[in-house]
């Protein structure tokens, strides 16, 4: 029994239901065209279900931020979610005025309205509690027309926003497929992941990271942690490696003595878990060269990890039933560099393990590579993936379980 409703909780027959989804999509910076609809390919089974179910769906969605280059309206992800549903999908220029509110009324059961960008409205980032937000006036004017909410929005659920949360405090509100996978996938693996668990952190980001491979290692969620990438690297740093100017240089703003004493500290902890490459990929000449740790430091950047890292990251993989990634190995992009990334995906995905990826990085890299229906989970979000994995309650499905305890208080 969750301690929140989904779907098989709610009769949504002939219902209208607003469903809270996260498109907000990498976009072309000179066409706006949308790059990849993953976000809207995830949410199908949910609006496909309403759709089956003959409920009148309104979707609410944001793209961008106000200020920010890719803050525009839904439209063409209104028309892109059409194309991929093969189903007509009204779009609306408006949010909550007279023309989405008429809209609404004049839905027949199996169709679809889409409003425009819910961040329009400007008090829609504020951070307030479900309760004030139940009296702004997208809350006040749109929740009287519908009778369910549905939140599929996990990539946002750490967002304590108004179309995020308001309408928990005035309806009967439930997850959608998406977030309920979400949450029961990553729930297997924080909670009680089945042993031995090989958690590996990549990519370019790395500050983030160390709070979360210490909980996951304090915690016993994970019986090693492998590292490639940036975090590697800061590792290998803060043991008193010298990298090479450009490696330095890469660590930018986020490389404050502060942050590597922080790293210090986590290693010191848990060095025997903590796996970091014996050797790297750098481009000498516009070929792929690789040297082991003993020959830093390097002029080029390190880019990918080497041979000797790979197999043997292979090897505590391979005992692993349950396998959690963030991060490529290196800069996959580039042919050269793809080796480590690709063979190592690839190693899990051939493993019986439970393998669970998650980040915008990783999700590409994994699509790139064709390896998407080999991963048992993937995951939308970044930073509620992230809230989770540390053990912090999301504003979204804290919402979501108070609406459930309401209506139980209502039942009673």
């Amino acid at each position: 029994m969750k301690d929140y409703n989904t779907l098989d909780d709610f009769d949504i027959e002939n219902k209208t239901v607003l469903l809270r989804v996260d498109f907000n999509m990498p976009l072309d910076k000179k066409t706006l065209a949308i790059m990849d609809d993953t976000r809207i390919r995830l949410a199908l089974p949910t609006i496909q279900e309403l759709v089956d179910k003959n409920a009148k769906t309104v979707i609410l969605a944001h793209q961008g931020k106000q200020g920010s280059w890719d803050f525009t309206s839904m439209q063409k992800h209104a028309q892109a979610l059409q194309k991929l549903l093969g189903q007509n999908v009204t779009f609306v220029d408006d949010i909550y005025g007279a023309k989405a509110k008429n809209a609404i009324k004049t839905m027949k059961p199996g169709t679809i309205v889409f409003l425009d960008n819910v961040r329009k409205y400007a008090a829609e980032t504020e951070k307030k509690k479900p309760e004030e937000h139940a009296q702004s006036e997208l809350v006040k004017n749109l929740a009287p027309l519908v009778d369910f909410y549905v939140n599929d929005a996990f990539a946002a659920a750490h967002r304590a926003q108004c179309s995020l949360t308001g309408f928990t405090a005035v309806l009967p509100s439930a997850a959608g497929r998406l977030m309920e996978k979400e949450l029961t996938s990553l729930e297997k693996v924080v909670s009680n992941p089945e042993k031995p668990s090989v958690f590996m952190f990549g990519g370019a980001k790395f500050a983030d990271g160390i709070v979360t491979i210490d909980r996951v290692l304090t915690n016993k969620i994970a019986d090693h942690v492998l590292l490639t990438g940036l975090t590697a690297n800061a590792f290998l740093k803060a043991k008193g490696l010298t990298l090479g100017v450009k490696n330095e240089q890469a660590f930018g703003e986020e490389g404050t003595p502060e942050i590597f004493a922080e790293i210090q500290n986590v290693y010191k902890k848990f060095e025997r878990q903590i796996h970091l490459p014996v050797d790297f990929a750098l481009e000498e000449n516009g070929k792929r060269k690789e040297i082991t740790v003993d020959e830093l430091p390097a002029d080029n950047n390190l880019f990918d990890i080497g041979e000797k890292t790979i197999q043997q990251y292979k090897k505590i993989l391979g005992t692993a039933k349950t396998i959690f990634i963030s991060g490529p190995c290196g800069v996959y992009e580039n042919p050269l560099f793809r080796k480590g990334t690709e063979e190592i995906f690839r190693f899990i995905t051939q493993s019986k393990a439970f393998s669970i990826a998650g980040g915008g990085h990783t999700v590409a890299a994994i699509e790139q590579m064709k390896m998407r229906e080999k991963i048992s989970h993937i995951s939308t979000g970044g930073g509620a993936l992230e809230k989770f994995m540390m053990g912090e309650k999301l504003a979204v499905v804290e919402a979501l379980k108070m609406a459930k305890q309401r209506q139980l208080v209502h039942v009673k």
